[in-house]
């Protein structure tokens, strides 16, 4: 990217809290945790200061089935920032000390989500999707997981899942491929090729769930089985879901929030993984009308089994389209766009084939989409706030199946 003055760049791992074993829910994020404590050529607060010596800032990210290390920093400065990415992936130290007290951190972080009611209630439809699998399960682990983790547990993890054919080296802004190459060989040779990931798809499940808390709100989700992104369905799935609740012209938006006044916030979002998918449709509303949100709601996704205008398909397309262009501007959404689609796919798409596959979806894909998705399927809802009004969860099942 000749025009920018920065460059992003990080590596990717093909391991996530999917890889997890039963006995080892939250160890992937621990695990990103851990790296930035100390390697074997630096401190915790000699890797933070050299990147913002530099003016550069620096993070990591675990997902289902992803992990990430990455940095931003000005032009001149990227072979600093691969220089510590790369101790960081490759030399990490598992101090007995640094361990209890990150621990301490995460068990935090896991509180903080209990305590963010419209995070929480995403996590239990999750499990509610997928309740005997690891996409079922929170990416952050339980404290009972976290507490008993040990460096050996992490060693173990990291040696299984962290080998070169499960990573990728990404890059993007003013920075030449050459050069990166030529870093990459001097830094990362010593990476073992390792084996493809083995991984099991999960069985869709469904069901119901509720937390009372003492909320003035009742924050609540659907959700349902959709398909992954190695399906060629998933633009249809995408689009639908942008034309049920991705804007403010979205069929829920206007009929839940803009005619009736029931919430103020809604929307409906595909999570898609390789081989599954989850649409999830969300508000968070009063008490008194989450049992009426629940009715609205029903409607609106069932009608769309009938009915899909081309004006609304297209102004859905304009959006994801637009989505995706808009966030190849900026490097380090460039940089984790390609790395995760090499990590998909083994290869990086070209833009304009996949703006042609979002061109080609129809109205009648569409139509037929949601009825795959609606109709005759469980339903996973879930719900946190004073749900003594909520609509009851086998009735809501009911219109669906």
């Amino acid at each position: 990217m000749a025009h920018v003055e920065t460059v992003s760049l990080g590596m990717w791992t093909r391991a996530g809290a999917r890889d997890e074993a039963d006995n080892e829910n939250g160890l992937a994020h621990l695990l990103e945790h851990m790296a930035f404590k100390g390697t074997r050529n630096r401190s915790a607060f000699e890797i933070a200061a050299e990147i913002e010596a530099a003016g550069g800032d620096m993070n990591a990210s675990t997902s289902m089935e992803t992990t990430a290390y990455y940095a931003r920093v000005l032009r001149n400065d990227w072979q600093l920032a691969f220089e510590v990415i790369s101790d960081i992936v490759m030399n990490p130290v598992f101090a007995a000390d640094d361990l209890a007290l990150e621990k301490g951190v995460i068990l935090q972080e896991i509180a903080a989500a209990q305590d963010t009611p419209d995070d929480l209630v995403f996590d239990l439809v999750q499990n509610l999707a997928w309740p005997d699998h690891s996409l079922g399960r929170d990416i952050l682990g339980t404290p009972a997981t976290v507490k008993k983790f040990s460096a050996d547990n992490l060693a173990a993890y990291r040696a299984r899942h962290y080998t070169g054919s499960r990573m990728v080296l990404s890059a993007a802004g003013r920075i030449d491929h050459d050069a990166l190459v030529e870093a990459a060989h001097e830094r990362l040779s010593g990476i073992e090729h390792g084996e493809g990931t083995s991984r099991t798809t999960p069985d869709y499940s469904g069901g119901d769930a509720a937390r009372k808390r003492p909320l003035d709100q009742v924050h609540q989700v659907m959700a349902f089985s959709t398909p992954g992104y190695h399906d060629d369905d998933v633009y249809g799935i995408h689009l639908l879901a942008s034309i049920l609740g991705g804007g403010m012209s979205s069929r829920l938006f206007q009929e839940v929030r803009e005619r009736r006044g029931l919430c103020y916030s809604t929307f409906a979002h595909v999570s898609a993984f390789a081989d599954t998918g989850l649409m999830q449709v969300y508000a968070g509303t009063a008490p008194d009308t989450a049992a009426e949100f629940c009715k609205v709601a029903t409607d609106v996704l069932l009608a769309s089994t009938q009915d899909i205008e081309q004006a609304e398909l297209d102004r859905a397309r304009a959006q994801l389209k637009a989505s995706l262009v808009m966030s190849l501007e900026s490097p380090s959404s460039r940089a984790d766009q390609i790395a995760r689609q090499y990590l998909a796919y083994g290869k990086v798409p070209e833009v304009a084939d996949i703006l042609a596959k979002v061109d080609a979806v129809t109205t009648d894909d569409v139509k037929r989409l949601a009825s795959a998705t609606f109709s005759g399927t469980s339903l996973s809802r879930a719900a946190v706030g004073d749900t003594s009004l909520l609509a009851q969860g086998d009735e809501l099942a009911a219109r669906f199946a």
